[in-house]
C-alpha cells in the first residue's frame, strides 16, 4: 500500500517510518524541508519518496501521487504560545484539502486524551483537529494518548532533567494531577496496527499504559530506576507563570513549550477505554518498563529521534534553506586554519562528536556561561545537547546550534546559531587540501543587526582568540 506520512522528521514519524517499511508499504514522506529528511535504515530503497509541503500554506500534493492511507502527525504546540490553536486548525484543513482528489481510504490521527470537561488550549485544539477530520468523507481512525515515554520524547527528557538535576524539588501543586503514560513503542504498535484495519474505521480510541500515576509518582519512580534519592515538596502558591519559568530554567524545554505544557499538566489525562489493546493483541509496557527501555537505548547510543531536533524546539521559525548559504557581505568573519599532522579520519570523528557530552574541546566553562546567559535571555541554552553522541545529520540540534550541513564525504560540518543574538551566526568546520597537505579550516561568520550587533562582535572578539585557537588545536589532537 501507498502511505502518506506527515511529520516524517518528527519524534513519532521517525519511529513509525521503519515499521511501515518492514510491513512492506511504500511510504511518501511529507516534509517542509527535504534537507532535514534522512533515512539510514535498511529496507527503504525504492520504498521511500519525499514531497515538500507546508500545511500552514496552501500547498497541495502533486497530481501524480496516489495514496491509500495518510498519517497526520503534525503538532504546533511549541511553535506559539497564544496562536497555536489557529495554526493547528489551518494545518488540518489544508491537509484535508490536499487529499480531496485522492482515493484515500483512511486518515490515522494521533491526538491527546480529552475526557475532562474543562480542557487546556492544547487539548482543546487537538480535539478540534479530530472534529475537522471526522467531518470528512474519508474514514478516520483517531488515537488519543497522554504522556509518551521513550528516549528523546519531550516528557521523558523533562522528567529526566528534573530528577537528575534536583535532589530536592519545590514543585507546583499540579504535580498531583493524574496521568496515564504510554511507552513510545506501544504508540508505534497502535499506529501501525490500525492501518487499513476496517474495524477501526470512523472510531476513536484512548491509548495508554497500565499505570495511572501523578507527575510526582512518575518523578519518584524515575528516580528509583536511576537509583537516586529524591524529595518532592508541592506548594499551592506557584502560579502558572512561575511554573513555566521553573520548567524552562531547570529543563531543556523552550519557554513556549513550557507555557503550553503547564497549561495541559493541570488537566487529568486518563484513558476512558482501551478496547484497541485487545483488538490488536497489544500488552502495553508499564511506566517503569518504558523508562528502563529508554535508558537502554540511550546507553547504547541508539536514540532514533528526539523532540529537540524539531525546528519548534528553538526560538526560530525559519527553515534551514534560508541559512545554508553562508553570507559574506556585511559580515564579520573569523577564519582559522591549521595543518593536520595526525590521522585525518580521527579529526573528522572529533568534529562529528563536538558538543553534547564531548563538549567544545576548549574552555567548556565559557561555553556553559554563554549557554546560561542565553537561557536567562529566553534562548535555548546548552541543555538540548545532541541526540546521538557520534553521528550528526542535517536538521539536528547541537546544544544552541542547528546543523545545516553534515557531509563526511566532503569533510564539512556547518552549524547555525539558535542562541539569542543581535544578528545571525554560522560556525563551519571543513578539511581541505592546501599544497597537498590536509588543513582543518574553522570559520565563524557573524552578520550583525544594527549597532548592537557590532558592539557584540567586538566585545567577544578577545574571547574568540583564545577559544577558537584552542578549539582548533584540540580538535586535531584529541584522542577519545
Amino acid at each position: 500500500m501507498k502511505i502518506l506520512l506527515t511529520g516524517a522528521t518528527g519524534y513519532i514519524g521517525k519511529r513509525l517510518l521503519p515499521v511501515l517499511l518492514d510491513q512492506g508499504h511504500e511510504v511518501i514522506c511529507a516534509v517542509r524541508d527535504k534537507n532535514r529528511f534522512h533515512f539510514s535504515g535498511s529496507g527503504g530503497k525504492g520504498k521511500i519518496s519525499t514531497v515538500e509541503i507546508d500545511y500552514l500554506k496552501s500547498d497541495t500534493l502533486p497530481d501524480e501521487i496516489e495514496i491509500d492511507a495518510a498519517y497526520y502527525l503534525i503538532h504546533s504546540m511549541s511553535s506559539n504560545i497564544s496562536d497555536f490553536e489557529r495554526l493547528e486548525e489551518k494545518s488540518a484543513n489544508n491537509f484535508l484539502k490536499s487529499l480531496e482528489k485522492k482515493n484515500v481510504k483512511q486518515i490515522i490521527y494521533l491526538g491527546g486524551i480529552t475526557n475532562e470537561q474543562k480542557l487546556s488550549k492544547h487539548l482543546a485544539s487537538r480535539k478540534k483537529v479530530e472534529q475537522i477530520f471526522a467531518s470528512s468523507k474519508i474514514c478516520l481512525t483517531s488515537l488519543k494518548a497522554g504522556i509518551i515515554v521513550g528516549s528523546g520524547s519531550a516528557s521523558f527528557e523533562i522528567i529526566r532533567d528534573l530528577v537528575e538535576k534536583l535532589p530536592v524539588m519545590i514543585t507546583p501543586k499540579w504535580l498531583n494531577t493524574k496521568h496515564q503514560p504510554i511507552a513510545i513503542r506501544d504508540v508505534v504498535k497502535y499506529l501501525s496496527g490500525v492501518l487499513m484495519n476496517e474495524k477501526t474505521f470512523n472510531r476513536s480510541f484512548d491509548i495508554g499504559g497500565p499505570d495511572v500515576l501523578s507527575y510526582k509518582e512518575m518523578l519518584l519512580q524515575f528516580a528509583e530506576i536511576r537509583k537516586l534519592k529524591r524529595f518532592i515538596i508541592t506548594v499551592p502558591v506557584m502560579t502558572p507563570r512561575l511554573s513555566s519559568y521553573w520548567l524552562y530554567f531547570v529543563t531543556s524545554t523552550s519557554y513556549k513549550l513550557a507555557v503550553n505544557l503547564v497549561d495541559s499538566m493541570k488537566i487529568e489525562v486518563v484513558a476512558s477505554n482501551n478496547e484497541l489493546e485487545k483488538m490488536l493483541g497489544i500488552k502495553p509496557l508499564t511506566y517503569k518498563e518504558a523508562v528502563a527501555l529508554a535508558f537502554e537505548r540511550i546507553e547504547q547510543n541508539e536514540v532514533i529521534s528526539s523532540w529537540k531536533d524539531s525546528l519548534i524546539s528553538s526560538s526560530s521559525d525559519n527553515t534551514l534553506l534560508e541559512h545554508i548559504n553562508v553570507p559574506t557581505h556585511g559580515c564579520y568573519i573569523d577564519r582559522r586554519e591549521k595543518e593536520i599532522t595526525t590521522d585525518v579520519n580521527r579529526v573528522i570523528e572529533n568534529i562529528w562528536a563536538i558538543g553534547g557530552e564531548r563538549g567544545w574541546y576548549y574552555a567548556d566553562w565559557l561555553w556553559h556561561i554563554r549557554g546560561f546567559l542565553d537561557k536567562l535571555s529566553g534562548g535555548v541554552g546548552l541543555r538540548r545537547g545532541r541526540t546521538n553522541q557520534t553521528e550528526i545529520m542535517s536538521g539536528d540540534t547541537l546544544d544552541f546550534w542547528r546543523v545545516l550541513a553534515a557531509d563526511k564525504d566532503k569533510k564539512r560540518l556547518l552549524l547555525y546559531a539558535e542562541m539569542k543574538l543581535p544578528g545571525e551566526a554560522w560556525l563551519e568546520f571543513r578539511i581541505d587540501d592546501v599544497n597537498g597537505k590536509p588543513f582543518l579550516i574553522q570559520t565563524a561568520t557573524f552578520r550583525p543587526k544594527g549597532l548592537l550587533g557590532r558592539i557584540y562582535w567586538y566585545s567577544v572578539l578577545p574571547l574568540h582568540f583564545f577559544v577558537f585557537n584552542g578549539m582548533l588545536k584540540n580538535i586535531i589532537n584529541f584522542r577519545g
